[in-house]
């Protein structure tokens, strides 16, 4: 069979289109800034020591994104906490900033950390296409960034992720050397993904978001990162888990080797099953961690089917984070084909929804 019609005949189980999706993202980042530059904010503009980002699957990926993003540009004034609940963490008080997340807007554990939040602290933000949420805020008087709908939550990260981030630039909340910088590598993002959705989205071994599927198929991914890709390697495990229906795990070193690297010894059976996969920065700037890093994969190299070394393009962290994360996109993308499913159907969370809404 040639590679044409291979590559026709994986094409068909996307039955939705997804795959003109993944290729729009560039544009969806580009309208995401923009939105983003004109957002409102909370209506308390002064500093906050502390800031909470309330949300589920693809929306609160946008949280562990900022915490990280934030984390990695120095923001040490205030700390970002991810919610993914129904209630708040411990601390939050009149003082705290808070966000709710939620693409649909019907998200229940984010609707009831919003409730929560509102008898805590009025300074409060949403996001959402629409739906209850976005109703609830404005009977409220809370602003609400509102961002565009038709896509799967886990398709819109980035109209979940920029707006936000533009609006705390935009208000000055991360301070002048923060912004400055962020500002710039924002603005480069869009071309660089540009390139890569060319380079991603051809379904031969050239290309190595494909190539990279056909090494995982069969395999149960183990991704391996650093905190500073922790959101990234979140990613990768719910992309492959929810588009590809595919079992992924991960860790975070060096964490890691105070547990977990032991573990790879038994059962000797099922090693042969998994793939072990670093996320990796060019620099990490942390010469401890650069050393830990090789020493953790000469202790297991040889206990897994496959060890894989994925290293971050791009010239700034942001940069580096999103190539990461648009490579799992496509990644997974390609792994569903080569499983037979569609990427975009969600049959089983879709079952799960349905029977919490009998009980509600």
């Amino acid at each position: 069979m040639s590679t044409t019609v291979e590559a026709c005949s994986l094409l068909d189980f996307d039955r939705s289109n997804m795959f003109e999706v993944l290729k729009n993202f560039p544009n969806q980042v580009r309208e995401a800034i923009a939105i983003g530059a004109q957002a409102p904010y909370f209506h308390d503009n002064s500093r906050f020591p502390m800031l909470v980002f309330s949300g589920m699957g693809g929306s609160a990926i946008a949280g562990d994104l900022l915490r990280c993003t934030l984390q990695g540009y120095g923001v040490d004034d205030f700390a970002v906490l991810v919610n993914r609940g129904y209630g708040l963490p411990s601390g939050v008080n009149g003082s705290t900033a808070f966000i709710a997340s939620s693409y649909s807007g019907n998200t229940e554990e984010t609707l009831a950390g919003y409730r929560a939040a509102q008898s805590k602290t009025k300074r409060l933000l949403c996001i959402a296409t629409g739906g209850e949420l976005k109703q609830r805020a404005e009977a409220d008087n809370v602003p609400v960034i509102t961002i565009p709908s038709g896509l799967q939550p886990r398709c819109a990260v980035g109209y979940s992720f920029f707006p936000v981030l533009m609006t705390l630039l935009v208000h000055n909340a991360l301070g002048q050397s923060v912004s400055q910088a962020l500002f710039q590598a924002v603005h480069v993002l869009p071309s660089l993904l540009d390139a890569k959705a060319s380079e991603y989205s051809t379904p031969d071994s050239g290309n190595p978001a494909y190539r990279l599927a056909e090494q995982l198929r069969g395999t149960i991914p183990v991704f391996y990162s650093s905190p500073q890709l922790e959101a990234v390697n979140l990613r990768w495990r719910g992309q492959i888990q929810e588009n590809a229906k595919h079992l992924a795990f991960g860790n975070i070193i060096p964490e890691m080797n105070h547990n977990e690297i032991n573990s790879w010894v038994l059962p000797n059976d099922l090693l042969e099953r998994f793939s072990l996969v670093f996320l990796e920065l060019p620099q990490s700037g942390q010469p401890r961690m650069d050393i830990r890093f090789q020493a953790t994969k000469n202790v297991l190299r040889g206990r897994s089917r496959n060890l894989l070394e994925i290293v971050a393009e791009g010239e700034t962290l942001l940069e580096q984070m999103f190539v990461l994360l648009y490579l799992a996109d496509w990644t997974s993308y390609w792994l569903a084909l080569m499983n037979d499913q569609d990427p975009t159907e969600i049959a089983d969370i879709l079952a799960l929804k349905a029977a919490m809404a009998q009980n509600h």
